[in-house]
């Protein structure tokens, strides 16, 4: 690609990766992201892995260095409580403070619990046509892998305990430590005292609370694992990771792997922190609550790339993620597109939609947008898209239906939104004396007008029609229109939605309404 000076924000940090991989004279660059397999992959999963790709497409336009994304699931991790959204609730909760890839699959398709989670995680990826190589802590731990990361640790521990230790409380300092080991006779994740480090043989010896009795475990092949923070660490060293992103709510863990790392002899990673989801009330998004929408609930709606947008805009600022954005997201969506089908290709990564999927046939319509399509919805209660269709064939001349795909698909997306969020909370009144003098001008303004006539002409007679009945905001002539006519707060610019509806259909639907 030629040299340009490109000021998004995944070249920004691809610039900073190239530095850091070209000092380390590496010949790959490893990119990582983590997922904890206790639940099911969710919408946060999905940016995560999303906006590594973005920044792996902008350091692979910058450098011939290879990259791989390696999509780590830690299900060594014990089970802390029975998840809410699964069946055969019982069946797990005998199973509890064991590694998730020892415990029974509740939906009774697979080996484990974890091995479910983790063939969900992939078959989502892959859905998305993510290139990635999916990590198992299990595998790894079990087959020798990670054998001389916890090597590092283990020679380290002091020095970790020295780190760790001063963010704890006083009770919870009294028993940490880096290792787990794995309960011989429950199979349980022990969270115990470490008495002794036999530092010859690479074992801890520690008082098992479930034995009641004095055991020693080997810290290699999956007999003990490493308290997640001092796991991430360890993990950088091992598959020497070289860029990782996290939530704003890791920031502390971070920064403590990142000493651990250093201390067993690493770089920790390049790192980007981005903010979290909010739901509807402002509130932070959790798996485990459920609120806010899940990815398939956001494809039902709208495109695939207007959420791979939303992902995109303005990661490091806290963002609501709920049904409402939908519109909007669309908007600009398709907004961005077509300014993007003008750009020179030297060009072309300066705009968002270089980050995006943009596999599919894209042919839209001018000025046609989303909203436009909701409000044609709402005028005409469209239950389905034909009825929407009619509309544009009267609009845009010797229009072939057949030859707008994407058109009829976003149509369909449209009707949905309409029947789910639209329909439900329409809420008509009727109008007071001075609305009632403006509509029916209103009327008599539009018998007066050609059907050819444009958009504009028609706006600015109706803003002629406000200002000359003297409407204390000329926001409420408007508003009034919306209320009245559409039962909605909200509604589109007038000039153009009237002429896309087409006039004569505006004078009936006006009659209706002031009746």
């Amino acid at each position: 690609m030629e040299e340009i000076n490109y000021k998004l924000w995944p070249f920004i940090e691809a610039k900073k990766l190239l530095k850091r991989v070209s000092e380390r004279k590496k010949k790959e660059c490893i990119f990582q992201t983590g997922y904890g397999p206790s639940g099911l992959p969710h919408i946060g999963t999905f940016g995560e892995v999303l906006r590594t790709s973005m920044v792996i497409k902008a350091f692979k336009s910058i450098s011939e260095i290879p990259v791989k994304l390696f999509v780590f699931s830690d299900d060594m991790d014990g089970l802390r409580k029975v998840p809410l959204n699964i069946p055969n609730k019982e069946i797990i909760s005998k199973h509890l403070e064991k590694p998730l890839s020892s415990i029974p699959d509740p939906f009774e398709k697979f080996e484990s619990f974890s091995k479910h989670n983790n063939n969900k995680l992939v078959e989502f990826l892959e859905r998305f046509n993510f290139d990635f190589e999916f990590k198992s802590a299990t595998e790894n731990y079990k087959s020798g892998k990670f054998n001389e990361g916890l090597v590092s640790i283990f020679d380290n521990y002091d020095k970790i305990l020295n780190i760790i230790l001063p963010t704890l409380g006083k009770e919870r300092r009294k028993t940490y430590s880096p290792f787990l080991p794995i309960c011989k006779s429950s199979g349980k994740v022990l969270q115990v005292k470490v008495d002794n480090l036999d530092k010859k043989n690479k074992k801890i010896e520690y008082f098992n609370p479930i034995t009641r009795s004095k055991e020693s475990s080997s810290i290699f092949d999956g007999n003990c694992k490493l308290q997640w923070k001092v796991d991430w660490a360890m993990r950088w060293l091992v598959l020497d990771v070289d860029y990782e992103m996290n939530g704003k709510d890791l920031i502390e863990s971070f920064v403590l792997s990142s000493k651990i790392n250093r201390v067993i002899g690493g770089r920790p990673p390049n790192n980007f922190t981005y903010e979290l989801f909010l739901d509807e009330n402002g509130e932070k998004i959790s798996k485990s609550i459920g609120n806010g929408i899940s990815v398939e609930n956001w494809l039902e709606f709208s495109p695939r790339e207007s959420l791979e947008l939303f992902m995109f805009q303005n990661p490091t600022r806290a963002k609501r993620l709920y049904f409402d954005v939908i519109p909007k997201m669309t908007d600009d969506y398709l907004k961005l597109r077509k300014d993007y089908e003008n750009l020179a290709d030297k060009e072309k990564p300066n705009s968002p939609i270089w980050f995006l999927n943009n596999e599919k046939a894209y042919q839209t319509l001018e000025n046609f947008s989303f909203n436009m399509i909701l409000n044609l919805a709402n005028v005409c209660n469209a239950d389905r898209a034909d009825i929407l269709w009619g509309f544009l064939e009267n609009y845009y001349k010797d229009l072939d239906r057949k030859s707008f795909p994407y058109v009829q698909k976003l149509l369909e997306y449209g009707v949905e939104y309409y029947k789910k969020f639209v329909l439900p909370k329409k809420n008509y009144r009727s109008p007071n004396q001075l609305e009632r003098s403006g509509l029916l001008k209103m009327i008599e303004m539009l018998e007066s007008l050609d059907e050819k006539c444009e958009a504009e002409e028609i706006q600015t007679k109706i803003y002629e029609i406000g200002m000359n009945l003297k409407f204390d905001n000329l926001r409420d002539w408007f508003s009034a229109f919306y209320q009245v006519v559409l039962g909605q707060e909200q509604g589109p610019r007038l000039g153009s939605f009237i002429k896309l509806y087409g006039i004569k259909k505006t004078i009936t639907l006006l009659n209706q309404k002031i009746k």
